[in-house]
């Protein structure tokens, strides 16, 4: 769907993904209730542990469930992904639990630190390619050039929290790459000047009437994410908390489009209840079916960990950790833009 309001002098072109409400609240609506919850946050450092349960219950587990909406909810999908479920995710499993017993806690959240930083800016790049590709007529930045644009408030978050040296992250001890403040301070002007050119290469789009109106905003609520995650908020945790909330209930609405638009037909005989499920104006079902999974299935492994006698903090942290590397994984090979079936499947046109 795509809209277009002309002045004089210019063109807005705006190009949704689903409709106007849905695409505001998914490009502004989420970024704004991620930031204010994670300020609540910062100023009732007492309502941590509560926001942080229903973050994991309601978005972190239940965006997990999601991916494997992809991956095993037909059969069609099955048969092409099922390596993923019976090889991949017990290979993540031995190697994880592998470091967590040899090396140490300390290493299973050092690298979610990082891994997590990365996956977070890939599928906000992801993201942006597909609202990109929306209007290929539109002016934009090419090759290293527009990648450098938008990593470098990512980038520079991630060398400001290494510089930072926190001991703890999500109460566990953490180890960071050794930054150093000359090496933060050049990626901050090299950052200013970057965002500085994407500013004015707007301007000029808006004067021509060739300004991609929806993935300027979309960049926009990217930038102020991660700058807000990354630097703003002084506490590591806490700015954890405001990128993970945006990144799990976008991952989990941007599965449910997918969904939608793959199965807009109606009901296909071959994928007969993830269909059903996906069908316009049934998001309430389709989060209500992950999110009554989410609970079934952490709740039984949780559970079974208790009985084991191996539950507690580290064994569910670890055990979360599993999912969630193995689901980094997973993702790398589903959502790629260029590739011909997301690209029919989003009404996407081939982008460079």
């Amino acid at each position: 769907m795509s809209t277009t309001h002309a002045t004089p002098n210019t063109m807005l072109r705006w190009h949704w993904l689903v409709a106007p409400r849905f695409d505001l609240f998914f490009i502004v609506g989420l970024v704004t209730l991620s930031i204010l919850t994670a300020y609540t946050v910062v100023f009732f450092t007492n309502l941590f542990l509560p926001i942080l349960i229903l973050d994991l219950w309601f978005l972190g587990y239940h965006h997990v469930i999601s991916t494997y909406t992809r991956l095993c909810f037909d059969k069609q999908s099955f048969q092409q992904h099922k390596w993923m479920i019976f090889g991949l995710l017990p290979a993540v499993a031995m190697a994880t639990l592998a470091v967590a017993y040899f090396v140490g806690m300390w290493a299973i959240i050092t690298i979610y630190f990082y891994w997590q930083w990365f996956h977070y800016t890939r599928q906000s790049w992801g993201v942006s390619r597909a609202y990109r590709a929306k209007d290929k007529d539109a002016v934009y930045e090419d090759g290293w050039l527009d990648q450098a644009i938008f990593y470098s408030v990512p980038f520079l978050g991630i060398l400001y929290r290494s510089y930072q040296d926190p001991d703890t992250f999500i109460t566990f001890e953490l180890w960071v790459v050794p930054v150093a403040s000359w090496m933060v301070n050049i990626v901050a002007l090299a950052t200013v000047a970057l965002l500085g050119y994407w500013v004015l290469r707007r301007g000029q789009a808006w004067l021509e009437g060739r300004l991609n109106a929806t993935h300027m905003l979309y960049v926009l609520s990217h930038i102020t994410i991660f700058g807000v995650g990354y630097i703003a908020i002084e506490d590591v945790t806490y700015g954890w908390l405001a990128i993970n909330i945006w990144h799990n209930a976008q991952y989990i609405l941007f599965v449910w489009m997918f969904n939608q638009k793959r199965f807009k037909s109606g009901l296909d005989p071959k994928a007969r209840f993830l269909s059903y499920i996906s069908q316009p104006g049934r998001l309430w079902l389709y989060m209500t079916v992950c999110l009554g999974l989410t609970i079934l299935l952490y709740t039984t492994v949780f559970s079974t960990l208790d009985s084991l006698l191996i539950g507690g903090l580290a064994g569910t942290l670890v055990t979360y950790q599993i999912v969630n590397f193995h689901h980094y994984v997973v993702d790398s090979f589903i959502w790629k833009v260029r590739s011909e079936p997301m690209r029919k499947t989003l009404d996407l046109q081939q982008i460079h």
